[in-house]
């Protein structure tokens, strides 16, 4: 049994297993209806619990389609539906949750609950989201990656914004496989430096520039993310949105870059964060990236569940 907390835990080469289980059982199934079911099934009578104290799109449409296209059934699982919304203990809800289900994803808020939760389950839980880290869209952002501009190692990617949960696991990715990271965040939203630090450590190459000029330089792909949470008060919005102004992916900025392309985790806001022109231009790739969360959820169950591919 094999948790997917965080990309700091995996070993080897996982995530290079990951990617290319993706990219293949995408491959495979090319022309088939959506709700077909793929060719060896391997996840035939498995149950995925998907529990949700967080909004969502792509998580919970990619985690329903991919385990259904794996063969397996899913149940979703919201807190206002359950008794964990109403005080009963994470470690009692892990334990009955393993009773009826053979793996859980949960996407919620402190990144506490996740290990909480892991700790009591007898099941392999996956990180869907927390405020700490975003494990399972990074896999889906690599291997979008390696879909338009070839394989990672030797390549620059820039990320520009915010220092949050995306960046993380990026950073965390950038250990694991090899490609070049260049970080422009203001440094009032910086990256944890202990994540650097532990990345760096491992043999990560993390440049962090000042601007983003400097950090869209010959980058293959800018990256970013929205400014403001739906969570944020009207004068935190304010104060967060003039903070990443300069960090704004424009054409001017992909045009630094070699040949870059455009990846987004959305939900997007044209002219915040992006520009339309970039959003909607021709080397904006964000709705691959979100199609393809589906085939890397698909990877990341197989992985938990000890299946891997071959």
């Amino acid at each position: 049994m094999s948790h997917f907390l965080d990309l700091a835990d995996l070993q080897g080469d996982a995530l290079r297993q990951m990617l290319d289980a993706g990219a293949a059982r995408k491959a495979a199934r090319a022309g088939l209806p959506k709700g077909a079911v793929d060719a060896d099934a391997p996840l035939a009578g498995h149950v995925l619990a998907m529990i949700f104290e967080k909004p969502s799109t792509r998580t919970r449409l990619s985690f329903d389609l991919g385990m259904r296209q794996l063969g397996g059934q899913t149940m979703v699982l919201n807190q206002s539906d359950m008794q964990l919304g109403r005080g009963e203990s994470i470690s009692d809800t892990a334990q009955v949750i393993s009773r009826f289900a053979d793996i859980a994803m949960l996407r919620t808020g402190p990144h506490e609950t996740l290990s909480e939760l892991a700790a009591h389950a007898q099941i392999p839980v996956i990180n869907g989201l927390t405020a700490h880290s975003h494990p399972c869209q990074i896999v889906a952002d690599l291997m979008t990656f390696e879909e338009h501009k070839g394989r990672l190692s030797g390549q620059r990617l820039a990320w520009l914004g915010d220092g949050n949960n995306v960046a993380v696991s990026f950073v965390q990715a950038a250990a694991l496989v090899d490609f070049e990271l260049a970080l422009a965040v203001p440094k009032s939203f910086a990256v944890p430096p202990a994540e650097i630090e532990a990345a760096r450590a491992k043999g990560a190459k993390i440049t962090l520039c000042d601007t983003a000029e400097e950090a869209a330089k010959g980058a293959s792909a800018l990256i970013t993310d929205c400014w403001v949470s739906m969570s944020d008060d009207p004068a935190t919005a304010e104060k967060r949105a003039a903070s990443f102004a300069p960090y704004q992916v424009t054409q001017s900025l992909m045009d630094l870059g070699d040949d870059p392309i455009f990846l987004h985790c959305l939900p997007a806001y044209r002219d915040s964060e992006v520009t339309a022109e970039v959003m909607d231009g021709p080397r904006s790739v964000v709705f691959d990236e979100a199609e393809n969360r589906a085939h890397a959820q698909k990877a990341v169950l197989l992985y938990c569940m000890g299946k891997r591919h071959d």
